[in-house]
């Protein structure tokens, strides 16, 4: 039973690692109905920038908070140097121009940091917290907080605002968004932004568990981009649902069969999806006349 539980609080940190990406991923999708594969690289940035800037000599939150704006700045010059200027191209185009985003970046982040694996002090200390035989660590508790507390800020930002209901009526409809005096551009801008600094505050919350490296984007992209599939693409709630069950398959998978499955979870998670229910957990089905 120690065991259970202990597999379920680490499932459940790495989760919600998982459910920030996903987050990440529904923001776009929503503004846009494009998957952007660069995600897990603002992950990285998150992480890397808040390293460098810590060694520099800065506070540990402000090297947080500078982070998380450099990756914004850069989510924003993604949108209009990469995607704004193919807007009339395929959605297929659209997601191979993020994905060789993301490999540009992953390649200057290698120029401009350095290959090593790197990790920040913990905000409230490495002391374990004791749960019925279980451990925690308090960075834990951080990164749980982080992914509710964002899932929390974008429903009520889709939900109760006005702003957030231009993204929404822009993903449905952007040349009825355009005529009703929604600036659309701002609205692709803002959601970018937002994307971005919600993918770095993962990599800053994270980062004094798991490490970060210039590499680590990939594999965060993948299972954020699974998380999100499995709750709904594009729906907030399925984002937080899916990013925590992942986490929870995976730790199981690792603590039950074997760590070299962990990692395939989420491509089976991925074809379950889209063999057993496309539209996933809290997605709606759409049909479209012909």
């Amino acid at each position: 039973m120690d065991a259970l539980l202990q597999f379920m609080l680490s499932g459940v940190t790495v989760g919600a690692v998982y459910a920030l990406v996903a987050l990440g991923f529904t923001i776009i999708y929503n503004a846009s109905d494009v998957v952007n594969f660069a995600q897990g690289e603002f992950v990285m940035l998150g992480g890397m920038i808040t390293v460098f800037t810590y060694q520099a000599g800065l506070p540990l939150p402000l090297a947080a908070v500078l982070a998380i704006a450099i990756t914004s700045l850069v989510g924003v010059a993604l949108n209009k140097l990469a995607l704004e200027p193919a807007r009339g191209a395929p959605v297929v185009s659209l997601i191979i121009i993020t994905i060789g985003a993301s490999i540009f970046i992953r390649g200057a982040a290698q120029l401009i940091f350095d290959k090593q694996l790197h990790r920040f002090p913990s905000f409230s200390g490495d002391a374990p917290i004791h749960i019925f035989g279980a451990t925690l660590v308090p960075q834990s508790l951080w990164v749980i907080g982080g992914a509710v507390f964002v899932f929390i800020g974008l429903w009520l930002f889709f939900t109760r605002t006005l702003t957030g209901k231009a993204v929404l009526a822009t993903a449905n409809n952007r040349l009825a968004a355009q005529l009703v005096g929604i600036n659309t551009g701002w609205v692709m801008t803002l959601s970018f932004a937002l994307s971005a600094a919600i993918g770095a505050l993962a990599g800053v919350l994270v980062t004094p568990i798991t490490l970060v490296g210039y590499d680590v984007g990939v594999g965060l992209a993948l299972k954020g981009f699974a998380a999100a599939m499995l709750g709904g693409m594009g729906n907030p709630k399925g984002a937080l649902v899916g990013g925590i069950s992942l986490g929870l398959l995976e730790a199981l998978t690792a603590g039950y069969l074997s760590s070299q499955y962990k990692d395939a979870v989420a491509f089976i998670v991925i074809l379950a999806v889209l063999f057993v229910m496309p539209q996933g957990l809290f997605g709606k089905s759409t049909t479209e006349r012909v």
